[in-house]
């Protein structure tokens, strides 16, 4: 029996053998032989016969597909098989070249921050060392004027030295007056005063040192640092501290005030500032020195104090930011004595001597004030004869004969 081509599948040729199986025909010619009555098998149409063979081929398409892929998957799994732990997964997964791939960037990543580690720990320690390499870097970080210097500790003798140079000098400003100073360490103002620990001598109580010691600081305080004496006011309460038993020292004083000379100057033992030409920079006064005491004559106890004050000054008019300073050094020596005694005014201080020497301001100018020579500028008054001097050095007491000088001279810091 024969067939002809679909017309649903032109390509398909006829099928040129029976489509009825050998072992279905065997069956029938059995049963016909010993007279069974079953009827003659029946062969498919052409296109049952068809609809057969597209499935059969259709079946082995995907039985030679589906070996196809287990042995690619085999030999995959033989390629990979030191880096697998199961050939057949999938990449990316747990195997294969993405995982690896993965675990090398990983490592890597691992690497480069082990580094960045070590460089940031080294970083870390240079830093702390020297903060200087970081913040001086920082857009408008002043590495001086943002340095906190520790304060010295008080003075209770004169040094054997001088203090050594800035080292991170700088321009001073209206905000850092003292920048560049060795008296950035020092302490401000009338703190900077410390008493020493009162005690009985030459017949006076410890009440009567201790009252001696305050009163003595008091003057200083208000000869060299009350805000009106150094704008150019007269120190009333200083002098009120003073014995007025003494007329001569008093009438001299105040004559000196009123009508300054060179011969009766009050700068000895006041600070000024003509008002009219500089000003302090803000409200702090650097000083350092100390203060002792010791048994005078009988009923009498003997204060000395010496003491250096800096001055940071600005102009008057308020023009510009250079700043000026002034160092002005004072010796002082006062004497508190019993009225049972001595005829004295009970609490107030005798003037028993005292020195002063002061530096950058001009000389020979004898009109009661001290006048500051601003950076940039040139002095207006006379040259300067005197030695060279560093200000800031207190090793010699004021009261030897080497330290005295009547010339006017210059400074090698300020």
């Amino acid at each position: 029996m024969s067939t002809v081509p679909s017309p649903e599948h032109p390509d398909e040729r006829p099928d040129e053998e029976s489509s009825i199986p050998d072992e279905q025909w065997e069956a029938f010619l059995r049963d016909a032989s010993e007279g069974g009555g079953a009827p003659a098998p029946e062969e498919p149409s052409a296109r049952a016969r068809m609809v057969t063979r597209r499935l059969r081929e259709e079946a082995d398409a995907q039985q030679r597909g589906s070996s196809t892929r287990r042995r690619w998957r085999v030999r995959l799994g033989r390629r990979k098989k030191a880096r697998a732990a199961e050939p057949w997964a999938p990449s990316g997964w747990r195997t294969g070249p993405v995982w690896q791939e993965i675990n090398g960037r990983a490592h890597r990543r691992r690497q480069v921050w082990s580094a960045l580690g070590v460089l940031l720990a080294v970083a870390v320690a240079v830093v702390a060392v020297r903060p200087s390499l970081l913040l001086d870097r920082l857009p408008g970080y002043d590495s001086t004027a943002a340095a906190s210097p520790s304060p010295l500790p008080a003075e209770t003798v004169l040094p054997t030295g001088a203090p050594a140079d800035v080292e991170q000098a700088g321009t001073p400003t209206r905000e850092h007056p003292f920048r560049g100073s060795p008296a950035e360490r020092w302490a401000d103002g009338a703190d900077a005063i410390e008493l020493p620990p009162a005690k009985a001598v030459g017949g006076m109580s410890k009440d009567d040192v201790a009252l001696a010691l305050r009163r003595t600081k008091e003057f200083l305080v208000d000869a060299n640092l009350d805000a009106a004496v150094l704008r150019g006011g007269q120190p009333t309460r200083a002098l009120s501290l003073l014995e007025p038993k003494q007329p001569a020292l008093l009438s001299q004083l105040e004559r000196s005030l009123r009508e300054p000379s060179r011969n009766d100057n009050p700068l000895g033992l006041f600070s000024r500032f003509d008002p009219d030409e500089a000003r302090v920079a803000g409200e702090v006064v650097k000083v350092r020195g100390h203060m002792t005491f010791e048994a005078g004559e009988t009923g009498e106890v003997r204060v000395h104090a010496d003491y250096t004050f800096v001055y940071p000054l600005v102009r008057a008019d308020g023009d510009g930011d250079r700043v000026a300073r002034t160092i002005v050094r004072r010796d002082v020596t006062m004497t508190l004595a019993d009225p049972a005694e001595w005829i004295v005014t009970k609490g107030k201080l005798t003037l028993e001597s005292y020195a002063s020497e002061f530096f950058n301001s001009e000389c020979d100018i004898d009109d009661g004030y001290f006048h500051p020579v601003f950076p940039g500028d040139a002095p207006t008054g006379a040259p300067a004869t005197g030695p060279s001097k560093d200000p800031y050095d207190r090793r010699q007491s004021l009261m030897d004969e080497e330290a005295q000088h009547e010339e006017c001279g210059t400074v090698t810091r300020t």
